[in-house]
């Protein structure tokens, strides 16, 4: 378990790219303000990246580029997110992460082989969080 503040993440950062060197799907778990979108931020920046991360609560995907893709499974769940061939997105090359995913997500990414890392994510105190990464 990692403990960092928010504005710290680098290191968790790092660990993600190399538990999954050729890309893959991140699932986030944690609380409703627990950081998942603010990871997803300090990840868009360590890969380079400039855009403005959001949380794509209302939209159910945000894409960022060609290498970092971004999803929230809030409002709509996973038979929606199936149901929309969303599946689909998953096999382009490149970092998806979701917030939200479940256990029935993470079951159907072990049968489709794709490489996936749970991050569970909790409030340590107000400026800094608790990270465990799990393989799928």
């Amino acid at each position: 378990m990692m403990k960092l503040a928010l504005n710290e993440l680098t290191p968790l950062c790092e660990r993600i790219a190399n538990e999954l060197p050729n890309g893959g799907v991140v699932i986030l778990q944690g609380d409703l303000a627990s950081g998942k979108t603010t990871l997803t931020q300090a990840f868009a920046r360590y890969l380079g990246m400039e855009d403005a991360v959001t949380s794509p609560t209302f939209s159910l995907q945000q894409r960022y580029g060609d290498k970092l893709y971004h999803y929230d499974l809030y409002n709509y769940g996973f038979d929606k997110f199936l149901s929309l061939g969303m599946m689909e997105e998953l096999e382009r090359k490149g970092y998806h992460l979701i917030e939200w995913g479940d256990e029935t997500l993470v079951a159907w990414l072990k049968r489709a082989a794709i490489e996936t890392v749970i991050l569970k994510i909790t409030k340590c105190d107000e400026q800094s969080r608790c990270y465990e990464v799990q393989h799928a």
